[in-house]
């Protein structure tokens, strides 16, 4: 039994690899940009949902009960400030930030002289990353599969 591979075109088939770097270009910022949308979504849910594990305290003005998180773990939710200021921000074509405007979140993030840090973004990230990854290689193979149907017959 025998199975012939042949290529055709091949010229053709290396000026199209020659400009798969600029075919890849948009789809690789929609992949940036649903990455970063992926990351602030972590991170909203991490601070919305999960077991909180600090101390419960009486809060005033309005009166209510809340459950604090511990160090290590994301911030527990309290007014939904927080949430709200975590936005996606499109720098450059090339670079998209997922930011919080909440003025404490720099503490939260990273703790200060007297209070450990209850980290958000940066697990969030870390958490998204596989997932990025993985749609960037989707990317990249599904136009590496249109020139190869184009150029290769088995």
């Amino acid at each position: 039994m025998k199975i012939g591979i042949q290529v055709k075109n091949i010229n053709e088939a290396l000026k199209k690899f020659d400009t798969l770097k600029k075919d890849l270009e948009t789809p690789f910022r929609e992949v940036i940009a649903g990455g970063a949308q992926l990351i602030r979504g972590e991170a909203i849910r991490s601070i919305q949902s999960g077991a909180k594990s600090g101390r419960t305290y009486e809060k005033y003005n309005p009166r209510r009960t809340h459950k604090a998180s511990a160090p290590g773990q994301a911030p527990a939710s309290d007014t939904g400030n927080l949430v709200s200021q975590i936005r996606v921000k499109e720098e450059n074509k090339d670079l998209v930030k997922v930011e919080s405007n909440a003025l404490y979140s720099s503490f939260l993030e990273f703790g200060t002289s007297k209070m450990l840090a209850r980290p958000f973004l940066f697990p969030a990230t870390e958490r998204s990353r596989p997932k990025i990854v993985q749609a960037v290689f989707n990317r990249v193979k599904q136009e590496i599969q249109k020139i190869a149907k184009w150029v290769i017959t088995v």
